[in-house]
Protein backbone atom coordinates (compact mmCIF):
# COMPACT_ATOMS: atom_id res chain seq x y z
CA UNK A 1 0.00 0.00 0.00
CA UNK A 2 2.76 2.06 0.59
CA UNK A 3 4.17 2.12 -2.41
CA UNK A 4 0.91 2.73 -4.25
CA UNK A 5 1.27 6.23 -1.82
CA UNK A 6 4.80 6.86 -3.22
CA UNK A 7 3.31 5.96 -6.91
CA UNK A 8 0.28 8.43 -6.71
CA UNK A 9 2.13 10.85 -5.27
CA UNK A 10 5.13 10.69 -8.24
CA UNK A 11 2.68 10.47 -10.75
CA UNK A 12 1.70 14.34 -10.33
CA UNK A 13 5.24 14.94 -11.19
CA UNK A 14 4.98 13.29 -14.66
CA UNK A 15 1.50 13.52 -15.71
CA UNK A 16 0.77 16.81 -17.59
CA UNK A 17 1.52 17.39 -21.32
CA UNK A 18 0.60 21.06 -21.65
CA UNK A 19 1.44 24.57 -20.05
CA UNK A 20 -0.77 24.98 -17.14
CA UNK A 21 -2.66 28.56 -15.77
CA UNK A 22 -3.71 28.99 -12.46
CA UNK A 23 -7.85 30.10 -12.36
CA UNK A 24 -8.09 33.44 -10.99
CA UNK A 25 -8.58 33.68 -7.72
CA UNK A 26 -8.09 29.71 -7.62
CA UNK A 27 -11.68 29.33 -6.59
CA UNK A 28 -11.91 26.82 -9.14
CA UNK A 29 -8.87 24.27 -7.20
CA UNK A 30 -10.81 25.10 -4.14
CA UNK A 31 -14.17 23.92 -5.56
CA UNK A 32 -12.84 20.61 -6.80
CA UNK A 33 -10.78 19.47 -3.72
CA UNK A 34 -14.06 20.84 -1.24
CA UNK A 35 -16.33 18.46 -3.70
CA UNK A 36 -14.18 15.64 -3.35
CA UNK A 37 -13.42 16.28 0.81
CA UNK A 38 -17.07 16.63 0.73
CA UNK A 39 -17.34 12.74 -1.20
CA UNK A 40 -14.91 11.06 0.94
CA UNK A 41 -16.18 12.11 4.03
CA UNK A 42 -19.51 10.66 3.10
CA UNK A 43 -17.86 7.47 1.92
CA UNK A 44 -19.28 8.66 -1.60
CA UNK A 45 -16.62 6.54 -3.45
CA UNK A 46 -17.99 7.42 -7.62
CA UNK A 47 -18.44 11.67 -6.99
CA UNK A 48 -14.40 11.41 -4.64
CA UNK A 49 -13.08 9.49 -8.26
CA UNK A 50 -14.78 11.92 -10.26
CA UNK A 51 -12.70 14.59 -9.45
CA UNK A 52 -8.80 12.64 -9.68
CA UNK A 53 -7.39 13.18 -13.24
CA UNK A 54 -6.86 10.12 -15.74
CA UNK A 55 -3.37 9.41 -14.85
CA UNK A 56 -4.52 8.66 -11.23
CA UNK A 57 -7.68 6.40 -12.79
CA UNK A 58 -4.88 4.66 -14.36
CA UNK A 59 -3.28 3.43 -10.96
CA UNK A 60 -6.63 3.33 -9.09
CA UNK A 61 -8.66 1.66 -11.88
CA UNK A 62 -12.48 2.00 -9.67
CA UNK A 63 -13.78 3.68 -7.21
CA UNK A 64 -13.17 1.17 -4.62
CA UNK A 65 -9.90 0.20 -5.45
CA UNK A 66 -9.46 4.21 -4.88
CA UNK A 67 -10.94 4.63 -1.45
CA UNK A 68 -9.29 2.00 -0.30
CA UNK A 69 -6.30 3.66 -0.89
CA UNK A 70 -7.74 6.86 0.82
CA UNK A 71 -8.72 4.82 3.79
CA UNK A 72 -5.55 3.68 4.19
CA UNK A 73 -3.07 6.15 3.33
CA UNK A 74 -4.84 9.10 3.57
CA UNK A 75 -6.61 8.84 7.48
CA UNK A 76 -6.83 12.55 8.06
CA UNK A 77 -8.79 13.30 4.68
CA UNK A 78 -10.92 9.97 4.90
CA UNK A 79 -12.09 11.73 8.39
CA UNK A 80 -11.20 14.66 8.71
CA UNK A 81 -12.08 17.21 11.51
CA UNK A 82 -11.90 20.48 9.74
CA UNK A 83 -10.14 21.58 6.36
CA UNK A 84 -8.69 24.82 5.06
CA UNK A 85 -6.98 26.08 2.53
CA UNK A 86 -3.41 28.07 2.01
CA UNK A 87 -1.32 29.04 -0.80
CA UNK A 88 -2.13 28.00 -4.19
CA UNK A 89 0.45 28.90 -7.18
CA UNK A 90 2.51 26.58 -9.92
CA UNK A 91 5.59 24.95 -8.48
CA UNK A 92 9.03 24.82 -10.03
CA UNK A 93 8.20 22.07 -12.71
CA UNK A 94 5.88 23.99 -13.68
CA UNK A 95 2.67 21.97 -11.74
CA UNK A 96 -0.20 24.14 -10.72
CA UNK A 97 -0.89 22.97 -6.67
CA UNK A 98 -2.81 24.39 -3.72
CA UNK A 99 -2.31 23.73 -0.35
CA UNK A 100 -4.92 22.15 2.87
CA UNK A 101 -4.69 22.66 6.13
CA UNK A 102 -6.11 19.21 7.44
CA UNK A 103 -7.23 18.66 11.19
CA UNK A 104 -7.09 15.08 11.07
CA UNK A 105 -9.37 12.78 13.20
CA UNK A 106 -6.40 12.03 15.58
CA UNK A 107 -6.09 15.69 16.48
CA UNK A 108 -3.18 16.31 14.47
CA UNK A 109 -2.63 18.89 11.78
CA UNK A 110 -1.56 18.03 8.06
CA UNK A 111 -0.35 20.19 5.50
CA UNK A 112 -1.29 18.81 1.92
CA UNK A 113 -0.80 19.64 -1.47
CA UNK A 114 -2.82 18.85 -3.85
CA UNK A 115 -1.20 19.21 -7.80
CA UNK A 116 -4.08 20.06 -9.96
CA UNK A 117 -4.05 19.63 -13.97
CA UNK A 118 -6.33 21.13 -16.65
CA UNK A 119 -8.44 18.95 -18.43
CA UNK A 120 -9.44 19.06 -22.33
CA UNK A 121 -12.85 19.88 -21.22
CA UNK A 122 -11.17 22.68 -19.41
CA UNK A 123 -12.24 21.59 -15.86
CA UNK A 124 -9.49 21.09 -13.77
CA UNK A 125 -8.88 17.70 -11.75
CA UNK A 126 -6.73 16.65 -8.82
CA UNK A 127 -3.65 14.72 -10.42
CA UNK A 128 -2.15 13.51 -6.66
CA UNK A 129 -1.30 14.41 -3.29
CA UNK A 130 1.21 15.06 -1.01
CA UNK A 131 0.77 14.87 2.71
CA UNK A 132 2.75 15.33 6.31
CA UNK A 133 1.95 15.90 9.63
CA UNK A 134 2.65 19.36 10.63
CA UNK A 135 5.83 19.76 12.62
CA UNK A 136 4.26 21.09 16.06
CA UNK A 137 2.11 18.15 16.87
CA UNK A 138 2.72 15.68 18.45
CA UNK A 139 -0.11 13.52 17.75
Amino acid sequence: MKNLLILFALVSFTSFAKAQEIPTGDAEFRAVITQQMQAIAQDDASSAYAKIAPNVQRIFPTADIFMNMVRGGYPAVYRHKLFGFGEAGIDESGRPFQTVEILGADGARYTAVYFMERQEDDTWKISGVVMAKAPETDA
